[in-house]
């Protein structure tokens, strides 16, 4: 019935069935950031280093500045060490002659 008056441009979905805009709660998002922090220093550091920072960055409202939760400052420092950590560990890995004879 949207051509008799009833267009669906200005209330494309009722009320009751409206998602939240603000996504996963800020506080959830430092709490993975820093479990993947902790992870990343035992397993997939390159992986596990950027989605802490990201998760972190994420639960600090995407801003540097204001009020910051703890879990995100410790998401965002444990996974900038992880990743820092596994990129020297990568070149150390790859520059001493690996596969040479």
């Amino acid at each position: 019935m949207a051509g008799f008056g009833h267009g669906t441009r200005r209330h494309p979905r009722s009320r009751g069935r409206t998602w939240s805009r603000s996504g996963p709660d800020r506080a959830t998002l430092g709490i993975i950031g820093v479990i993947c922090a902790i992870a990343g220093f035992f397993v997939l550091g390159i992986v596990l280093g950027p989605v802490a920072i990201l998760c972190g960055w994420l639960a600090m409202n995407r801003t540097w500045s204001g009020a910051r939760p703890v879990p995100a400052i410790i998401a965002v420092v444990l996974g900038a060490i992880d990743t820092l950590l596994a990129i020297i560990w990568l070149s150390g890995a790859a520059g001493s002659g690996v596969g040479v004879f």
